[in-house]
């Protein structure tokens, strides 16, 4: 089947962006692992005066998992698909939330923040390096980055779960939601080949962040999902 470039990823989300959250929503634990990756975040006093990044916010998934941990910081969301956006943007937020369209490699001026939060984008950007050397920048000193991400190549067992269930699961439910496979299987495939757990540490200390680990998460996604935290 055809790839998805990475320049096209946005326009794939944009197609999409009408049945994601559906479609997301039937995954057992997703919003229960996104709440528990914000966690990470170690944000204190429910973020009063801090000032946080959802990277990559697609409809507003990742930032309503931060805001149930800092429902007092502004939080700014930010994604490159603008259907993905305007999704977001139609639900309801507090004052405190808001969204900007942009693409993560652009970023240079929204910063400092306290942290910053990015849920299942690190594998669909073109180049990760660049980027990540970006959000250390926007980061105040000893604050968090917190990347939620697929990773599984570390793991034969975990690949062959994540391979099967992309294939008789979210291949298929994304075929009948959105009439196009392209988005799913770019999915599946963009995991397999990404980095594995090692690598994205190792990837992550090279761009200058430090105290790196990798938090596991729970339920069929175990070995799967992953929250890698980073200290600027």
């Amino acid at each position: 089947m055809a790839g998805l470039a990475a320049d096209a990823v946005p326009g794939a989300f944009d197609l999409a962006a009408p049945g994601y959250d559906l479609l997301v929503g039937a995954n057992p634990g997703y919003h229960r692992e996104l709440r528990r990756a914000a966690t990470a975040l170690g944000i204190a006093d429910s973020g009063a005066g801090r000032r946080l990044l959802d990277l990559g916010c697609g409809t507003g998934a990742s930032t309503a998992a931060l805001l149930s941990v800092a429902p007092r910081a502004e939080i700014i969301g930010v994604d490159a698909s603008a259907g993905m956006l305007l999704r977001a943007a139609r639900k309801p937020w507090p004052d405190n939330v808001s969204f900007v369209h942009a693409r993560a490699e652009g970023l240079t001026t929204l910063g400092p923040f306290d942290g910053i939060f990015a849920a299942y984008l690190i594998r669909n950007l073109a180049d990760p390096d660049p980027v990540l050397a970006t959000i250390h920048g926007l980061l105040k000193p000893r604050a968090r980055f917190v990347a939620h991400e697929y990773s599984v190549r570390d793991s034969p067992v975990a690949g062959a779960i994540w391979t099967a269930v992309c294939w008789t699961v979210i291949i298929p439910a994304g075929v009948v939601v959105t009439r196009s496979p392209k988005l799913y299987t770019y999915l599946w495939r963009s995991v397999v080949s990404f980095d594995g757990v090692r690598a994205l540490r190792d990837r992550l200390r090279r761009n200058g962040f430090t105290d790196v680990r990798a938090l596991p998460a729970c339920g069929w996604q175990r070995g799967i999902l992953h929250t890698f935290v980073g200290q600027a």
